[in-house]
C-alpha cells in the first residue's frame, strides 16, 4: 500500500490590521478600529478645536462683562459652583441662560444650514431662505395672536409650520425636478406668502401682542431664561447626534440619486431623515429666539472654505453658527450705551454683504442649478 503525502496547509493566516492610511497630500487617515472604520481628517479637527476656543472665548466675554462686570475667575468658578451669592444670581439668572440660548440657536441654525445646502447642492439653500423660517414664524405668531402659544407650545407650533412649509416647498419642487435653484425659488415665493400672512396677523393683534411680537420677529435673545434655553438644548442634544449619524448619507447624496442608489444608499429615506433633522434645528431656534437671519446661510459656508472641504463639515459648522451668534449677541449689548440691540440686526448687517458674495460667485460660476 503506497503511503500518501501529506497535504499541505493552505489554510492562510489572518492578514494583521492595516495601519491608518494617509492619502497622498496628507489632508486624511483612514482609521479601523474592529469592524468600524472611520476617515479623520487633521485639518477638520483643528479647525473645530479653533472654532471651539473662540466660541467659549466669546461665552466668557457674554458672561463677565455688563453693569456688573465679573472677572474670568469668577466665572471659571461659577461653572463648577463656588462663587458668592450676588454673582451667583447675575450669572445663573440672567446671563448664563442667555449665553447658552446664543450658543444653542447658532450651533442649531449653523447645523441646520449645512444639511440643507448638502442635500440640495446649493450654497444658497439655508432654512432663511427657502421659507423654513418663516414658516415657523408664521405659526409661532398666529399661536400669539390665537392664544395659544407660550411654553412648549411655542416649539410646537415653530416645528409644525417649519414642517408644513418644508413639505410644500418640496412637493412643489419635485414636480419638475427639484434643482437647487428651484427649490430656492419656490421658497422664496412661498416664503413671501408667509411673510404677509404673518404682518397681517400683526394688523389684527391687541397693541401689546403686537409689541412683544416685533421684539422677537427681529431675532432676539434679551430677556431669554431657562425656559427658553431649557428646551432648545433638549432638542439640540437629540437632533446633533442624529445629523452625525445621517451624516454618512450626505457625501453619497452630493453624486446624484442614481449613483447613490447605485450604492446602496436608500434616497428618499435618507433625505427625508435629513430633512426632518435641519427643519426640526431650524424650527427650535426660531422657536427659542426668533427669526435669526443668515446665519444659517453664512456659517456652513464659514466652515466649509476652513476646511477646504467640497461640503460644509456638520461640527465645523454647527461651531461657526454658535460663534457667530455668541459674537453677534456681544456686540448687539455693547455697541451703544443704554441700547440692547436685537441679535437679528446685527447678523443681518454682517450677513447681508456675504449673501450678496455668495450670489455673484454662483452666477460667475454657473454653479447650483
Amino acid at each position: 500500500m503506497t503511503a500518501t503525502a501529506p497535504r499541505p496547509d493552505l489554510t492562510l493566516a489572518a492578514p494583521p490590521p492595516a495601519p491608518p492610511a494617509r492619502d497622498a497630500a496628507g489632508r486624511r487617515l483612514a482609521v479601523r478600529i474592529g469592524r468600524a472604520s472611520g476617515v479623520l481628517r487633521p485639518r477638520a479637527v483643528a479647525v473645530a478645536a479653533v472654532l471651539a476656543v473662540l466660541t467659549f472665548a466669546a461665552f466668557c466675554v457674554a458672561v463677565g462683562t455688563g453693569d456688573y462686570p465679573i472677572g474670568l475667575d469668577l466665572v471659571l468658578r461659577e461653572i463648577v459652583g463656588v462663587t458668592d451669592y450676588d454673582t451667583w444670581v447675575v450669572i445663573n439668572e440672567i446671563r448664563l441662560p442667555r449665553a447658552l440660548t446664543a450658543v444653542a440657536v447658532g450651533a442649531a441654525l449653523g447645523l441646520s444650514g449645512a444639511i440643507f445646502q448638502t442635500i440640495t447642492r446649493n450654497p444658497l439653500a439655508a432654512p432663511d431662505i427657502i421659507g423654513v423660517t418663516e414658516g415657523a414664524t408664521l405659526f409661532v405668531v398666529a399661536g400669539t395672536v390665537l392664544g395659544v402659544g407660550g411654553g412648549l407650545g411655542a416649539q410646537a407650533l415653530a416645528l409644525a409650520g417649519a414642517l408644513a412649509v418644508a413639505t410644500l416647498v418640496y412637493l412643489l419642487a419635485r414636480q419638475r425636478g427639484s434643482t437647487g435653484y428651484r427649490i430656492i425659488l419656490i421658497g422664496i415665493g412661498v416664503s413671501a406668502v408667509c411673510l404677509a400672512v404673518t404682518d397681517y396677523l400683526l394688523t389684527r393683534s391687541e397693541i401689546f401682542q403686537a409689541q412683544q411680537l416685533m421684539g422677537w420677529l427681529v431675532g432676539n435673545l434679551n430677556l431669554r431664561d431657562w425656559g427658553h434655553a431649557t428646551p432648545l438644548l433638549l432638542a439640540l442634544a437629540v437632533l446633533g447626534p442624529a445629523a452625525l449619524v445621517a451624516q454618512r448619507w450626505m457625501p453619497l447624496l452630493q453624486l446624484g440619486d442614481e449613483v447613490a442608489t447605485g450604492l446602496g444608499v436608500p434616497v428618499h429615506r435618507a433625505r427625508f431623515t435629513l430633512l426632518v433633522i435641519g427643519v426640526g434645528l431650524a424650527a427650535f431656534g426660531t422657536a427659542a429666539a426668533g427669526p435669526v437671519l443668515f446665519v444659517a446661510l453664512v456659517a456652513p459656508q464659514i466652515a466649509q472654505r476652513l476646511v477646504r472641504r467640497a461640503t460644509p463639515p456638520l461640527v465645523g459648522s454647527a461651531l461657526a453658527g454658535a460663534c457667530a451668534v455668541l459674537v453677534s449677541d456681544v456686540i448687539a449689548q455693547r455697541v451703544l450705551p443704554q441700547v440692547d440691540l436685537p441679535v437679528g440686526v446685527v447678523t443681518g448687517i454682517l450677513g447681508a454683504p456675504c449673501l450678496i458674495w455668495l450670489l455673484v460667485r454662483a452666477n460667475r460660476s454657473g454653479s447650483g442649478g
